[in-house]
Formats: C-alpha cells, structure tokens, sequence
C-alpha cells in the first residue's frame, strides 16, 4: 500500500472545499489514523477561471471535463459532489468499470440508480460509499450497516430534511406564516432558489429510500412512497397543534410489519414531549428501533461544508484502512430484491383533522356521525368562534383509525354544502 492516497474529485462546491478543508486541517491527525497523506489531485469544475482562495494541495490539477479527469487515471478514488443525475451517473459508472472505488453524496442518483451502480460494485469488487448522502455528519449509513448489522430493523423514524425542519420550527416558535418562513431560511442559506425538493418531501424521501435498502435488505422504489410535503400547512393548524401539546415535524418513516414494510414522508403531529419535537432548526435526527439493541437515536447538522465533508472524508478513510475490501451494503451479497409493501391506506395511528364550516346547528353532529360510521372515535374537539363568512374552524383529534377509513371519512365530509374548504388532515405520530 502507498503512503499518499489521491482523490479525483467531481465538484468543488460547499462540501467539495469542506473536504479540502478539513484534509489541510487534519491532516497529521488523519496521518495518525491511517498511516497515509490523502490528497485531492484532481479536480472537475465548471469554470478554470473562477478566482479560488482555497487550493488543496500544491499539486492540485483543476480540469473542465471529464475526459481531462480521467485522462491518466492516476488516482485511488473518485469522489462525486457535484449533484443531478446523468454526469455524476457516467463519471461513477466509468470509475468502477476501471477499478476505481467511489465515494458519493448524491442522494438523488442513489435513489434512482443506487440499485444498477451498486451491482457494477459488486460485480467489480471495488468500494461504493455513501455515508454523506444521509443526514449530513450524521453517521447513520455507517451504524445500519456495521454498528447495526446484528439487529432487524423494526422501525425508522427521521426528520431528514434540516430546510423543512427550519421552517417549521419558525412557524411554530416566532409564527411566522409558511411563505415568510421560507424567505428567512433562503436568506439564511438553509434553502435553494428553488426549494421544492425540501418543502415538498422529495429530499426526504430519497434518503429513506436510501436507508429502507440498508436497513431492510430490499428496493423501496420513490414511486411507491407516499410523500406529501410542507407547503400547505397553515399557521392556524400550527397554533392548535401547540394548544393541544403537539408540534409539527416533516417526518420520514418505514415500518416493518408481519414481514411487510409501511414507508412514507409526510408532515405529522408530535407530542411535545416526543424526543424528536425537541429536534429544531435545520438539524436532523434519526430515531432508530432495533430488535435486540432497542431505540437509538442520531441527532446532528444534516448539511453543511465541514458536517457533510467529514462524512465524505469518513468513507474514504474506511476505504484505505481496509484495504479498499468493499462494504458497500453491509450484507455478503448485494440484496436487490423488492421490497414486500403493505399499502399505507392500511396504517393505523391518531389523526388531526381541522373543518372550515358554517356556524349553524347540527354541523357538529354531521361531522361526528360520518367519523362514527368510518370507524373513527374522537378523542377531542375544539370549536373557535371566527368571522362567520369566512366559518368557523373545529378541530377533532381521534382515537387510532386507518388512513384508509380516513381518505373516505373526509371524501364524504367534504361534499356537505357547510363546508367552506377541503378538509385538513394530518397524522399523530407517538
């Protein structure tokens, strides 16, 4: 084995420097764990002639294309930052097709291509890595795949997304409305231009599709998660989830059950006392529930330069001191079967639900009797009084009831003529 390993990096963007960074900082500290210098000589940008404060190494190549980036292969490891789907497809595709290892944080392309990637991996016998990909410096890819590997998983349960995460929690403590709330976190960095893959459950829902193969052993597809976003949560259901001892939290959760698996990112309702209610800001964490091992949960910065380059630089170093010997999934053989799903309309747990109605008699009783027939028992009603044009809201919290009787509950309720806007449900997660 050579004293210098050398990186081949794609990207040199926010976790791209944190890696580089941290590699200057640490780098007799990271002598004394592995016995090696690592080094990034080569990296993929998009533009030679962009002012760079930061230069990695001395001997640091910078290159404009991927052909100049493979042009003598005088590297160990690629490390792919550079985020989409089809370049960072074909640069991972061609470094393991050469014997290269790889490490990633492309949490999208490992959703969608994870499976044909980590089959050319295996196939190659060379490593792919991913720690990064998963709630930033938090090492869950890791813990599933050895700290873990002698547990079933019975449960996952995760705020995954730190943008959502910020602004719920500015809702819910400063009251803002959603749109301002939104505004303040792109201000502050913690959102794109574009958030939609934050606030609309998508980002999350790559990551549990990345942790229901690590944990379960099989293929979640996104298509078949239910997830639905933040964007339509109103402040007003924020101020009863308070009143009533909840808060509200973007949550990304699998289930097994009777050897079938319950997957979904939704946002649902906590109680305050709940362990990750008391997560904030643009933070993840990562409830897991292991047969033998119990709960256990992860908490950490989910983005960030050096959070998410301490990840990246935690997968090569695994790499080198093993002797680039893969663990790609934690199991001896890549199991890439699909995964046994039992349809969420099956899902039972407590229910919020919020009714815009007119203010007249008998409105109350309508609404409970239709619960009542869909197998539906309150638990607890608010009614406030409002404008009487514009109705007034109540509130039920229910006893435990499928979504399935829930869908049609509210399929029902919302073609009486007293009801002034679709109905308002979320989950109750204990």
């Amino acid at each position: 084995m050579k004293d210098v390993v050398k990186i081949a990096l794609a990207g040199f963007g926010t976790v791209g420097t944190g890696l580089a960074k941290i590699l200057k900082e640490n780098k007799e500290w990271i002598k004394k764990r592995t016995g090696k210098e690592i080094v990034i000589s080569k990296i993929l940008v998009k533009d030679l002639n962009k002012p760079r404060t930061l230069i990695p190494h001395p001997n640091t190549i910078f290159v404009d294309t991927p052909e100049a980036l493979f042009q003598d292969n005088d590297w160990d490891i690629l490390v792919e930052l550079i985020g989409g789907i089809d370049l960072p497809y074909q640069l991972i595709t061609k470094a393991l097709k050469l014997g290269k290892s790889v490490v990633t944080a492309n949490k999208a392309l490992l959703s969608m291509k994870g499976k044909d990637l980590l089959k050319l991996a295996e196939t190659q016998n060379v490593g792919l890595y991913f720690e990064a990909s998963v709630g930033g410096g938090i090492p869950i890819i890791q813990t599933l795949k050895e700290s873990l590997s002698g547990n079933k998983i019975k449960a996952i349960t995760g705020i995954l997304n730190g943008t959502a995460n910020y602004i719920l929690t500015e809702m819910s403590q400063n009251e803002l409305t959603f749109a301002e709330a939104l505004k303040q976190a792109q201000e502050k960095g913690y959102a794109e231009a574009d958030p939609s893959l934050d606030i609309k459950g998508i980002d999350a829902a790559h990551k549990l599709t990345i942790l229901i193969f690590l944990a379960h052993g099989v293929v979640y597809t996104l298509e078949k998660l239910w997830v639905k976003g933040i964007e339509n949560i109103e402040t007003q259901d924020i101020s009863f989830a308070k009143e009533l001892g909840y808060v509200f939290k973007l949550i990304a959760r699998v289930k097994e059950k009777s050897g079938h698996l319950q997957a979904g990112v939704f946002p649902a309702l906590l109680p305050q006392k709940h362990i990750l209610a008391k997560v904030d800001g643009p933070f993840n964490a990562i409830l897991v529930q292991g047969n033998a091992v119990g709960p256990i949960m992860l908490y950490g910065q989910g983005a960030g330069d050096l959070p998410t380059g301490s990840a990246v630089l935690a997968d090569v170093i695994s790499l080198i001191k093993n002797n680039y010997a893969p663990n790609n999934t934690g199991f001896i053989e890549s199991p890439f079967k699909d995964a046994n799903i039992l349809d969420n309309v099956s899902v039972v747990c407590e229910h919020y639900f919020r009714f815009q109605v007119l203010d007249k008699p008998g409105v109350l009783s309508a609404l409970s009797g239709i619960m009542g027939e869909h197998n539906i028992s309150i638990a607890q009603a608010i009614q406030k009084a409002q404008n009487k044009k514009k109705g007034v809201p109540i509130v039920f919290l229910t006893h435990r009831a499928s979504l399935g009787d829930v869908e049609k509950a509210i399929n029902e309720i919302n073609r009486f003529d007293f009801v002034l806007q679709p109905t308002v449900h979320y989950p109750i997660i204990h």
